[in-house]
């Protein structure tokens, strides 16, 4: 169902569908809690000690260009509180500053589903023990995903909120050799067919920016994506972060990165090409200021999401506005 919400000076119509209930241009995250569970809800992220096939050998050595490998700020500050103690402490910090009601309990450092089940199961049951946790938020990679794994998260979907979040960032298999993902494409299609279409909620992470991508190949992947069966989308600017490959790259002048012009302006083209239903968990990255190289836009989360806004009014878009359309010349 859509109905017309207000109009610009110009007299266009500006469409958009009831069920998303907010003033955005956009389905945001915050608008699909309260619509999904009355309340705010906040996920809190957790590092549970993972690490990921692609640093460790497995997959490929040395992790994807872009990846510092510090993993979060609390495993750089020594030994791991427990899932519990995580969760407890990012409850009393979001229930006093955002008002937070219930929980998701976002695994988010690394890959989060690479370890022995028994394992796993261990630690997803401790997340959902505490107090006002509803769910679950799984960070992986798409080619750490097995059958067993799968029939595991989907127990838990079947009962509770779960999100399985798959790291795909392109659907360009040149895009993900250059970057040193270690799988292609055909590996994120597979796992989304594999855990897709039930209980288990899909979100998809991919960058805007990466080396070599011409505006057309981004613009090719949102429309990959919008084809699939996947409910939630986080879209990331590329940075060059110290300790990487991509950041000595990016300091010989060797890597460009995008302006935030461009960024606001690409992030927009890929609104409009996503089905409406399709959760906006995130619109850019944040974080890691400590070790940020470039680009120094991305350190003001804020002014991003903002220009993200005025762009939209200025060409009176929205969110599934050319969903299904012609593809871009």
């Amino acid at each position: 169902m859509i109905t017309i919400e207000n109009t610009t000076e110009k007299g266009s119509p500006v469409v958009k569908p009831t069920f998303w209930n907010n003033k955005k241009r956009y389905y945001d995250l915050k608008s699909y809690w309260i619509n999904r569970f009355g309340c705010r809800v906040h996920k809190l992220p957790i590092d549970a000690g993972f690490t990921c096939p692609n640093r460790d050998g497995s997959v490929a050595p040395g992790g994807c260009i872009y990846c510092d490998g510090r993993g979060s700020a609390l495993r750089q500050a020594g030994e791991l509180p427990s899932v519990a103690d995580q969760i407890r402490r990012g409850k009393a910090f979001y229930q006093k500053h955002s008002g937070a009601e219930k929980f998701i309990a976002y695994f988010q450092t690394f890959t989060n589903t690479y370890a022995p089940l028994e394992k796993l199961r261990a630690l997803y049951d401790e997340a959902l023990a505490e107090e006002d946790v509803i769910g679950l938020s799984i960070g992986t990679r798409p080619d750490c995903v097995s059958d067993e794994t799968l029939a595991l998260i989907r127990s838990y979907a079947e009962r509770s909120h779960v999100w399985l979040e798959f790291g795909l960032q392109s659907f360009h298999d040149r895009t993900l050799r250059a970057i040193n993902r270690g799988h292609d494409a055909e590996a994120f299609r597979e796992a989304v067919r594999r855990s897709g279409g039930g209980p288990i909620l899909i979100c998809v992470h991919i960058i805007i920016g990466l080396p070599g991508e011409t505006q057309g190949e981004i613009l090719e992947t949102a429309r990959q994506i919008a084809r699939l069966p996947i409910d939630g989308i986080k879209i990331h600017s590329l940075l060059a972060l110290e300790g990487t490959v991509l950041g000595d790259r990016y300091r010989r002048g060797e890597q460009e990165i995008m302006t935030r012009e461009a960024y606001v302006e690409t992030v927009c083209d890929i609104l409009e090409i996503l089905p409406p239903e399709m959760v906006i968990q995130r619109l850019t990255a944040d974080g890691y200021r400590d070790i940020l190289l470039g680009p120094a836009w991305a350190g003001n989360k804020l002014a991003v999401l903002n220009a993200i806004d005025r762009e939209l009014e200025r060409r009176d878009a929205r969110q599934g506005g050319k969903y299904g359309a012609t593809p871009y010349t």
